[in-house]
């Protein structure tokens, strides 16, 4: 399923737009969940998982990938904020969708980056797409916090298939 290479050229093709953009980019200097995990690794690991539910269910994968890349664009280092944790669960997905409407967005991508919190969010998806987006996030956060990341080196395996397919995509590892 991970090393599939008709799943991956798929992927590819879906985000690879995406991930030529410097904001997308940047999220590579973002600390995620974990020391050592970008927001960019992050929402790469969160996009691949959606991409392959989705096209396992049948379902929008191409919105799926885009919007699990795009969820976490929220740009900003929370760190040097006074924003609690609490509120920044609720107010990053608004920040997302703000930051990525610079892309060209379908409805149902918008609602995969604003409901991806729920049910922290009280708004309820639109769409099975934001469903899986909001439950792959929680999966690909959990690997993350509980090193089963690291330690099935699904960064590496991402990571390596993209950097020889997509020209600068702004992640060193």
């Amino acid at each position: 399923m991970w090393k599939n290479p008709e799943n991956r050229a798929q992927f590819v093709e879906c985000v690879k737009e995406l991930l030529k953009d410097p904001d997308v980019r940047a999220m590579e200097e973002i600390r995620q969940h974990k020391e050592g995990i970008s927001c960019l690794d992050h929402s790469i690991f969160v996009a691949y998982l959606s991409f392959l539910m989705c096209r396992r269910l049948g379902l929008d994968f191409v919105a799926a990938a885009r919007g699990g890349l795009l969820h976490d664009l929220y740009l900003c280092k929370w760190e040097e904020t006074e924003v609690g944790m609490w509120e920044r669960l609720v107010v990053h997905p608004k920040m997302a969708l703000k930051n990525a409407s610079k892309f060209e967005l379908s409805d149902l991508e918008k609602d995969i980056i604003v409901k991806h919190m729920w049910p922290v969010t009280l708004s309820l998806p639109r769409h099975r797409e934001s469903v899986v987006v909001s439950l792959a996030d929680k999966i690909c956060t959990v690997a993350e916090l509980c090193y089963i990341y690291r330690l099935t080196k699904v960064g590496e395996h991402l990571g390596s298939f993209l950097r020889k397919r997509v020209p600068n995509p702004g992640f060193a590892r």
